[in-house]
């Protein structure tokens, strides 16, 4: 079943488009309907961990430690999701998290195109 990236890929990709919905819901003062996308959003987060995870236990013997510090960072980019929206909601300074989040997902992304289960157009 995970011999392929597409459930993994499909998972970040609806959680991105879901943070975005619920900063958008925010600054339009949807609270209520921000609350909602924002537990979905959890939902995910906890699909994309399901994801990898088995993506991880499958695929581990191709470069276990490389694969093992794109978890990290990719928990690190859902902790940074997580802080800006509680953040957000909470009307404190977000502007540190942002660029974590933008520093976090950028490494993430490049981790994943470059090992071997990635598109490698970094090779």
């Amino acid at each position: 079943m995970f011999d392929t990236t597409h459930a993994h890929i499909t998972t970040w990709v609806v959680a991105i488009i879901l943070f975005f919905v619920a900063v958008g819901l925010h600054n339009a003062g949807k609270n209520k309907g921000m609350k909602i996308v924002h537990m979905i959003l959890r939902l995910f987060y906890l699909l994309i961990i399901l994801t990898g995870a088995l993506l991880f236990w499958k695929h581990q013997g191709i470069n276990p430690a490389l694969y093992g510090i794109k978890g990290l960072v990719g928990i690190w980019v859902i902790g940074m999701f997580e802080m800006v929206l509680v953040r957000t909601k909470k009307g404190k300074s977000t502007n540190m998290f942002w660029i974590l989040l933008v520093v976090s997902l950028l490494l993430v992304l490049y981790l994943g195109l470059r090992l071997p289960l990635g598109w490698r157009p970094f090779a």
